[in-house]
């Protein structure tokens, strides 16, 4: 005969991690030590794509 279940309780002020909300997991993985080349890859390009973008850029042309 298999072993009765006991249902396991969390404290009432305590959430699992399974009860957390969408942008606390998007924060949690976003601060991730693992995610951290990723990260710093995609912010280089933003900042890249932008500057490309604006006015500053022409001092990239060479003088004619």
């Amino acid at each position: 005969m298999p072993p009765k279940r006991v249902p396991i309780t969390t404290p009432a002020g305590r959430r699992g991690p399974q009860d957390q909300g969408y942008f606390r997991n998007v924060m949690n993985e976003v601060s991730n030590p693992e995610n951290r080349a990723v990260l710093t890859a995609v912010g280089m390009f933003a900042v890249s794509v932008a500057f490309l973008h604006s006015s500053w850029s022409e001092i990239l042309l060479p003088p004619v």
